[in-house]
């Protein structure tokens, strides 16, 4: 088999794009995000950003219609960059303390019990790249979709079209757009639905009636045929 250009990769994600965007009402581009290992695999015309967010924050940014890769060195948010890869983990959130002095959990241990469960890519990588689905000329690793609940009802029912089954989201409230929608996707290599968190509602303006849904990149194609082909 021939491998795709890049031309024809871009060509499949703006139909892609377009066909999510517009079968589930969306307001803002579908987001691709690929994992760079090293600096010389940074995709053609894809340039560092030129501040320092969070990782939400990036993704907002990218589902608004910006192209850009950010490193460790541009993430604020050190447990989201862990989760994702690009960080050690921080010891005060490995050990529960970070969260517990925000006042979200009763106890260090419980704090700690539920990061320890928290979805986290173990490879280390040089940059993320952030990009609307529609300008990517790459095979992303994870698409991301900020929607609303009834979006994520046709989402739920486009995974289960072709195969059956049940949509097991897993979430905890906290590390949403990082660990829930990003690492854990790319970890187990299944959708994952999230209703977001304090810090990605604050800083991304997630809104109070959206959630998010991280895809892979490898069966964005079958989710979109499951999209065109069901009569929702």
């Amino acid at each position: 088999m021939n491998k795709l250009s890049d031309a024809d990769i871009n060509e499949n994600n703006k139909f892609f794009s377009e066909n999510i965007k517009e079968k589930l009402g969306l307001k803002y581009s579908p987001v691709a995000i690929k994992f760079i290992l090293n600096e010389s695999d940074i995709p053609e015309g894809i340039n560092q950003i030129d501040e320092n967010l969070r990782h939400c924050e990036f993704v907002k940014i990218a589902a608004e219609g910006k192209s850009f890769y950010a490193t460790a060195e541009n993430q604020t948010c050190k447990g989201g960059s862990a989760a994702i890869g690009l960080d050690e983990i921080p010891p005060k959130i490995a050990d529960g303390e970070f969260y517990y002095k925000l006042g979200r959990f009763k106890s260090i241990g419980s704090a700690k019990r539920t990061y320890d469960k928290i979805p986290k890519v173990d490879i280390r990588s040089y940059a993320l790249v952030y990009t609307p689905l529609e300008d990517a000329k790459f095979q992303p690793d994870i698409v991301l979709i900020i929607t609303n609940p009834k979006g994520g009802m046709t989402v739920s029912q486009a995974l289960v079209y072709t195969l059956g089954g049940r949509i097991n989201a897993n979430f905890s409230g906290i590390q949403s757009l990082c660990a829930d929608a990003v690492a854990g996707p790319f970890t187990t290599k299944e959708p994952n639905i999230t209703l977001a968190c304090s810090g990605s509602r604050k800083f991304a303006k997630i809104a109070d009636d959206e959630l998010v849904v991280g895809l892979t990149g490898e069966n964005i194609g079958c989710f979109v045929n499951a999209l065109l082909e069901a009569k929702f």
